[in-house]
């Protein structure tokens, strides 16, 4: 059989051909793509630090793992070391013979709950940052025992302040010259008046239930507490518990009266709180995940 012959200038220009196809185009080259994308990096939250006024001491700086906390320190004649942890940061409460280092050892053996609870109030803290104002007009919604209730402003000779239940209607005497601090802080009134009533019918609701008796009863304003009890038998209530639903107040409720029978939150303490409140694990969850969503009413 007869083999085919090859062409010298074919080849040759086959040769052309083909070296050329090897040499570096002068078309820049398109960007390299990943074969696989990373999940974009969660948002990095700044850990909250206590305000320093100009009469305060600087404050206090310890690395726990990758996070460097600021913290301030306050001498006392207690006898333990104390951690308090709030919207404003870390405040350590110390003994006046306990050393620096001491208190650096502390700190790292509570390390995780530390840094959680920083975490979670960073967290908090940017989100609320995220959350619209409310806008004080007619027509704006306002939270009230989990769902909304219309504000109405009337222009009116004298100021005066009515709920009208049926509507879910807040109706508000606007006076000439009403500023909108003014116009707030009547709101807030009527809101914490509204707590008072309330919270009074459920700790004496509850308190039958669990064998206790409250000597006193008061609102508070604290920023990261919903409630407290002395050993006294005085009970204090964040009036702006009033935004929530009736069941995440009963929670609060319960959880205070049954410190007067155990003073700590020990598993005996959680089962007196089951008596009356079975899934008092399910409302602490909902109550921080309300207050993320919360709007901004009052800033304080």
């Amino acid at each position: 059989m007869a083999s085919a012959k090859v062409d010298g200038h074919q080849l040759e220009l086959f040769a052309q051909e083909f070296f050329a196809a090897l040499r570096p185009s002068d078309r820049p080259l398109p960007p390299a793509q990943p074969l696989f994308k990373a999940p974009p990096a969660p948002p990095r939250i700044k850990l909250p630090s206590p305000p320093v006024g100009p009469q305060d001491p600087p404050l206090k700086r310890i690395n726990l793992g990758h996070h460097t906390i600021e913290y301030a320190l306050r001498r006392s004649s207690r006898r333990s070391i104390g951690f308090t942890i709030d919207d404003d940061g870390l405040r350590v409460t110390a003994p006046r013979r306990v050393t620096l280092e001491e208190i650096d050892n502390a700190l790292r053996a509570k390390q995780r709950w530390i840094v959680a609870k920083l975490l979670e109030r960073g967290e908090r803290r940017d989100q609320r940052q995220l959350r619209q104002p409310v806008e004080w007009k007619d027509g704006a919604r306002l939270p009230y025992l989990g769902g909304d209730i219309v504000l109405r402003l009337e222009d009116a000779a004298r100021s005066h302040c009515q709920f009208d239940a049926a509507s879910n209607e807040l109706w508000i005497g606007v006076v000439p010259g009403l500023s909108e601090w003014q116009l707030k802080e009547r709101v807030k009134l009527w809101f914490q008046a509204e707590a008072k009533r309330l919270f009074r019918e459920r700790l004496d609701h509850f308190a039958p239930r669990l064998g206790v008796n409250y000597s006193s009863f008061t609102l508070s304003s604290a920023g990261s507490r919903w409630g407290s009890c002395t050993v006294g038998g005085s009970i204090r209530l964040n009036w702006r518990l009033i935004h929530y639903p009736l069941a995440l107040i009963d929670y609060v409720v319960a959880h205070e009266l049954a410190h007067l029978r155990e003073m700590n939150h020990s598993p005996a303490f959680w089962a007196t709180v089951a008596e009356v409140y079975p899934d008092y694990d399910g409302a602490r969850l909902a109550l921080r995940r309300r207050s993320h969503e919360m709007p901004v009413l009052f800033e304080e």
